[in-house]
């Protein structure tokens, strides 16, 4: 099974590349961001323009350059949403309706533990002890790692539906342990910050809490976090008077 799909609500439709693969054909106008990067980030930025493009056309949106909007994000086609991630030996994309979506976010790392003084800086308050306590528990798994990644998940799906700068200790998560030897579960992410200063312009705002899903396997550790958009109540009717 692929890595994403064992993540991922069945509507939302991924793509994936673990192989260095050939030199990617783009568009003109995704070569022109790409004019003054070195050939290793070029590679790099066409494998996972690629995986989106693939993406969207299972989702039966039509070809057409895909550039970046907001903080360099991709300005995903009208109607839909989406999330790119890539690392050593991984590039995916996700992408669903916004009819049924209100915001996506991917994020793939090495499943290693986090560099001398970047765990300080991810995890905050309870997330600390917590960790300490996953990793008594379950210590094949690289929790700092996946606390960064799920992190990194939530980020995308806020930004994505346009919040302002969130930084790490504006979500704490929660990530949920599972039995040896299966390496997948869920987590929490409480957002600390008012979900309502997103644009205005959305009709919802994100809820307080997100649910996400993680993945450790083949090297890699990979979350995702699918928000689906909440489905209005019925119209009120009220009963029709009865005539004497």
């Amino acid at each position: 099974m692929s890595l994403l799909g064992a993540l991922l609500p069945g509507r939302v439709r991924w793509a994936e590349d673990t192989h260095e693969s050939a030199p990617v054909w783009l568009f003109p106008e995704e070569e022109a961001l790409m004019a003054r990067a070195v050939p290793g980030r070029r590679r790099e930025f066409a494998a996972a323009r690629l995986c989106a493009h693939r993406a969207l056309a299972a989702l039966g949106v039509a070809a057409a350059p895909l550039l970046r909007g907001r903080r360099g994000a991709p300005a995903w086609p009208g109607g839909t949403v989406g999330s790119i991630t890539h690392c050593a030996g991984y590039r995916g994309a996700a992408v669903a309706r916004s009819a049924r979506f209100l915001a996506l976010g991917i994020d793939a790392e090495p499943h290693a533990p986090l560099p001398s003084g970047v765990r300080e800086a991810v995890a905050f308050g309870p997330e600390e002890p917590r960790l300490r306590e996953l990793a008594a528990r379950r210590p094949d798994i690289a929790w700092d790692r996946l606390l960064f990644s799920a992190k990194e998940s939530v980020y995308k799906a806020w930004s994505g539906y346009g919040g302002g700068r969130l930084g790490f200790e504006d979500a704490e998560v929660y990530p949920c342990p599972c039995p040896y030897p299966r390496a997948a579960g869920r987590f929490l992410a409480r957002l600390l910050v008012d979900p309502g200063t997103t644009s205005s312009a959305r009709p919802y705002p994100l809820p307080r809490v997100l649910h996400g899903r993680w993945l450790v396997r083949e090297g890699l550790v990979l979350t995702a976090v699918a928000v689906p958009r909440p489905v209005p109540p019925p119209p009120y009717r009220t009963a029709p008077k009865e005539h004497p």
